[in-house]
């Protein structure tokens, strides 16, 4: 009836009247794209997906319920479908799998394990069984004995048929009625071309009719056909001026439309089986994941797991605290995030990839779990090993991520460089043969940055100094090294802190920040650790307060459980509280922080984050709206 009233109306404004197919199984479509190719071309796929939804049960535990499914999917193949998955393990956390369907309508049930989200088991079930399902569509007519695919529009076209089929008959006509003179044109001529001229310049003809009486068969001259072509004449006449009433006249169009919907209606009419939804086709966990509040724990050697905060809350009242990972003796919680399930983890390898991982996607772990190794988390070769992992919720333009390479280089790049987020990750930054990148992190803008050497030497600039670059790109100088000098940490300046020194044999200090002033980009800084054989060379630097803890790591194992730990070769940890390190000058040699047993050597330095960690102190993941970013830690 609008395509009456406006024959040159939009496909938007028939949409408005035709929504889309409406399937007699009911359940949802998804997306508009599908059904609007199809009303605009002939062709679309539009995607279809079961209802259903989840019910609690006793002892804590939840169903799926599915009451209505695709469109021509056999519910019996269904459920031998996921059945199978279950056996195969390709979809966990199913207990049991039966069908309830009686002839009031379907019910499936799928019981879920009490620890499985019956949100993820039901997205694993659009994504590989048919509770998820296409249908083509294809808009195919016969238009003149020929299949034609019809767009929405196409569908008035009697009135414009019988206009052309009249029109060649009228030509035909006049040729039955001055037969012989078209015979001595076509005749005197010297091919078709020049008679269908001729024909057209004598009888006033049009080309499609001149074109019609040359292709004329002699059996049409026949007193008989003659007959038929005058009374076939007579009906498209008597049917253009049916038509022509029609459409003249706007009461009289209506009536016959509404006659002939009314008809459809009275025997196919029902209500709306099929919702469709305004929502993209394509999905991911995410889509039927709850967006919460995660606690993510990462240990020195990449175990990482995620716990809900008020697990720390309930566990931490009248004592000192609870053990937040189960780890071996040389491992332990060196970082510690608080962040959206919907979150990423930047993890960035030192050879320069970055990859993403989605919070939601880390095992929800208990409080003295040890985690996953994240590498296998990950689309990660074997040679690679993470360097930094970074905390975003999105990613602002108004923020930078800072690196540091082995060979003295920093670069600057707006985070909103890395919002392509791949599986199988990008390349964050040209690390060339010989270099590795040691350490990432968030700024403003408005911080300074320091890099320590081996040999001892630390310098101080500020992040302005560091124009911003592209993505694949190697960085500008950050420091002069000496000749077989390298970095061997970075600090981002935010806090009123002093910088720690931990040197190979043992030797370390703390130095006010302040104390180092803050020079051009590229020189080779000032003295931070007077290197000697007795301290042998600097192996880390960290920005620390009063109350960080710090482990240092040794080659050969644990050697007590201090409140500072260092690392050394032989895997030894001691750990010690930072406020246990006086604060001493700059240019020093500093103080034994670690004895050694003969041969060993400190290798590592970190900020380990105590057990009674207050969740609302915890370093968060940047975000957009709120401008905070977040401060790694270690």
């Amino acid at each position: 009836m609008h395509l009456i009233d406006d024959p040159d109306c939009s496909l938007d404004d028939l949409m408005d009247y035709i929504q889309g197919p409406d399937f007699p199984t009911g359940g949802h479509i998804l997306g508009m794209q599908g059904i609007r190719e199809a009303y605009e071309t002939g062709r679309g796929r539009v995607i279809m997906r079961a209802l259903a939804h989840t019910e609690e049960m006793k002892g804590s535990r939840e169903r799926i319920v599915v009451t209505e499914i695709p469109f021509m999917v056999n519910k019996t193949r269904l459920i031998e479908q996921i059945a199978q998955l279950v056996r195969d393990r390709k979809i966990d956390g199913v207990t049991d799998l039966r069908d309830e369907s009686d002839r009031d309508g379907i019910r499936m049930v799928i019981e879920v394990r009490r620890d499985a989200d019956p949100r993820i088991i039901l997205n694993r079930l659009y994504k590989h069984t048919q509770m998820q399902s296409t249908f083509g569509v294809i808009m195919l007519a016969l238009v003149g004995g020929v299949p034609r695919v019809l767009s929405l529009k196409q569908v008035t076209y009697e009135l414009r048929v019988a206009r052309e089929r009249e029109h060649i008959l009228q030509g035909l006509k006049v040729a039955v009625d001055n037969i012989d003179e078209v015979v001595e044109i076509i005749r005197k001529s010297k091919d078709t071309g020049e008679a269908g001229v001729k024909l057209r310049e004598r009888f006033e003809l049009s080309e499609r009719q001149s074109d019609a009486i040359l292709n004329m068969r002699l059996a049409r001259l026949t007193g008989l056909e003659i007959e038929k072509l005058e009374a076939e004449i007579a009906e498209l006449t008597a049917e253009i001026a049916r038509l022509e009433e029609i459409l003249d006249s706007k009461s009289l169009r209506m009536s016959v439309i509404k006659e002939e919907l009314l008809e459809v209606a009275g025997k196919y009419g029902d209500g709306r089986r099929t919702e469709i939804l305004d929502v993209p086709a394509d999905f991911s966990d995410e889509d039927l994941i709850a967006e919460e509040d995660m606690v993510i724990t990462v240990s020195r050697t990449g175990y990482v797991k995620r716990i809900p905060p008020d697990v720390y809350r309930q566990q931490r009242r009248g004592g000192r605290g609870i053990a937040g990972m189960g780890t071996k003796d040389d491992d332990w919680v060196e970082h510690l995030y608080l962040a959206s399930s919907h979150d990423y983890l930047m993890c960035f390898t030192q050879n320069g990839q970055v990859y993403w991982l989605k919070v939601y996607e880390i095992p929800l772990g208990s409080r003295t779990a040890r985690g996953k190794p994240i590498v296998n988390l990950l689309n990660i070769g074997n040679e690679e090993a993470i360097a930094s992992i970074v905390p975003v919720r999105d990613f602002p333009a108004d923020r930078n991520l800072i690196f540091a390479t082995r060979l003295g280089l920093v670069k600057k790049t707006s985070l909103a460089a890395y919002s392509n987020v791949r599986s199988t990750g990008i390349n964050a930054i040209n690390v060339v043969e010989g270099d590795r990148l040691i350490d990432v992190q968030l700024s403003d803008g408005t911080n300074d940055i320091m890099l320590g050497t081996r040999s001892g030497m630390a310098i101080r600039f500020a992040e302005a100094d560091v124009r911003e670059m592209g993505r694949t790109t190697r960085g500008v100088k950050g420091v002069e090294l000496r000749s077989g000098d390298e970095v061997v940490g970075m600090v981002v300046v935010r806090r009123d802190a002093t910088l720690l020194t931990l040197s190979q044999l043992g030797m370390g200090k703390r130095t006010r920040i302040d104390e180092y002033r803050t020079q051009r980009r590229g020189g080779i800084g000032l003295i931070n650790l007077r290197v000697s054989e007795k301290t042998g060379t600097v192996v880390g630097v960290k920005e620390v307060t009063d109350s960080d803890e710090l482990i240092f790591v040794t080659r050969n194992g644990v050697v007590n459980r201090q409140q500072l730990i260092f690392v050394t070769r032989n895997g030894v940890v001691n750990r010690q509280l930072a406020r246990e390190i006086r604060t001493i000058g700059r240019a020093t040699q500093g103080v034994r922080l670690v004895n050694l047993d003969k041969g060993d050597a400190v290798v590592d330095v970190a900020r380990v984050l105590a057990d009674t960690e207050d969740t609302a102190t915890l370093p968060v993941a940047v975000s957009s709206e709120t401008g905070e970013a977040s401060e790694p830690a270690g």
